[in-house]
């Protein structure tokens, strides 16, 4: 047997059964393509030769995995029996009656070593409707080798105009060398994630106490006027088809001096295994303009169980096995203690090599404790969420937002145009949902 073999089976032993499971089924579990979920594919071999049960995975970039499990949840459909989702979606569909409670994963499971604001973020009614596989804020990743050869310093808390000075100095497009990568996909989840933080730190908002729409109002303008200069000058080559993933891909192989986006990719680009610069890499906070209200976002990848499966007990055994404290010690010794998932125990931080690892597991946990969704924005909004408003309308008022914006910075179209484009459908969108009188 292989080292890393008998780490899976040693580090098995002690997940214990929820009782009442009689025999072994194969449970379908919907997530997406990220590194994170990947490593929980691979580990969970060690699950099923506990258990004897089996998974089927149903792995999906993460504009189809959301597109999918909404369809399926709202359905009745069945097609899953643990469904990846994020924060947006588990408080809403747990009010619907979509989701089954998991309260229930025993004592030993340790709910009060949760993060409390992530806990309370999944909880509807004294409920908990999913439970959290990694959280992460956002923040600022740049090559300090680069910046140090430029002669500039990258300060604790930079703004986005010093953001713009360091993109222009630090691009050189002869060596594939770029200023910064900002996602630009278009959905609610990928490049709205970002713009929504920065939209907040420009002063603006999706809606006003009246949810009338202020998508054409300056600040706006302004903050995407900035990003779609940014990534023209500075940014790589189509970039309208970079999410997460791609970006991340970027960094890791050299190619961005800065990159702002979330905190979990922080083990990965530190990781040598994974990345071409993991020796070259320093981070600091996202950056602010008008107010620091809302710059860093607050968003969290969880495991829940949809109300049509029918194999919710051994759904939770997964669930219960997979964010378990026991799991975060088998990522480490099998993967390295710098991908464990990041943002959802107390006890993480507290373990000496999971902090020997990860310089920037202080610098993470500190953003994730800060993002504030009840107070996202400079002026009052009548929403809680910081890069998503928290009504079911927004996925597909997000994602059209989002295609527009992908619009102007492809070239197709001024920002004015398609803002006042979004404004005019948003505000129709909220008229028939009778949000505005």
């Amino acid at each position: 047997m292989s080292v890393k073999a008998s780490i899976l089976m040693s580090s098995a032993v002690g997940f214990g059964l929820i009782a009442g499971i009689a025999q072994a089924e194969e449970i379908s579990v919907a997530t997406v393509n990220n590194g994170d979920m990947i490593i929980m594919q691979k580990l969970s071999k060690a699950w099923e030769q506990e258990t004897g049960n089996t998974i089927n995975w149903i792995i999906l970039e993460e504009n189809v995995l959301r597109e999918r499990v909404t369809t399926d949840i709202a359905t009745g459909g069945g097609q899953f029996d643990v469904m990846t989702i994020g924060g947006y979606e588990a408080p809403i569909w747990g009010k619907a009656g979509w989701l089954t409670p998991v309260d229930d994963l025993g004592d030993d499971y340790d709910y009060d070593d949760l993060l409390e604001p992530i806990k309370a973020g999944l909880t509807v009614d004294g409920k908990l409707y999913a439970v959290p596989f990694y959280t992460e804020s956002s923040f600022t990743l740049y090559r300090k080798d680069l910046f140090e050869a430029a002669g500039i310093d990258m300060p604790e808390q930079p703004t986005y105009d010093q953001i713009k000075e360091y993109a222009e100095k630090l691009t050189d497009k002869s060596k594939n060398q770029y200023g910064i990568c900002l996602r630009g996909k278009p959905g609610w989840g990928e490049n709205m994630a970002f713009l929504g933080t920065m939209v907040n730190t420009y002063g603006g908002r999706w809606f006003d106490m009246d949810w009338k729409p202020q998508l054409n109002t300056e600040p706006w303008k302004k903050a995407i006027t900035d990003y779609v200069d940014l990534m023209t000058k500075y940014g790589p080559p189509g970039a309208t088809a970079n999410g997460f993933n791609e970006n991340q891909t970027l960094f890791a192989s050299g190619q961005c001096a800065m990159w702002i986006d979330a905190t979990s990719a922080a083990g990965r680009v530190y990781d040598p295994k994974q990345s071409q610069v993991a020796d070259k890499v320093a981070f600091t906070r996202a950056p602010v303009e008008e107010t620091p209200a809302g710059s860093s976002w607050s968003w969290s990848w969880n495991l829940a169980i949809p109300a049509s499966t029918q194999k919710a007990e051994v759904a939770k055994s997964f669930l219960k096995w997979a964010t378990s404290k026991d799991y975060v010690k088998m990522v480490g010794e099998s993967e390295g203690w710098v991908a464990v998932p990041p943002g959802t125990r107390k006890s993480t931080y507290a373990l000496t090599e999971y902090k020997e690892a990860a310089p920037f597991a202080e610098t993470v946990l500190e953003a994730i404790l800060s993002a504030d969704p009840a107070k996202p924005t400079k002026d009052p909004v009548p929403y809680t969420g910081v890069q998503f408003v928290a009504i079911p309308e927004f996925q597909g008022i997000g994602t059209f937002v989002g295609q527009q914006i992908s619009s102007a910075l492809a070239g197709q179209q001024s920002v004015d145009a398609v803002l006042e484009a979004a404004q005019a459908q948003v505000t129709r969108d909220m008229t028939r949902a009778g949000y505005i009188k």
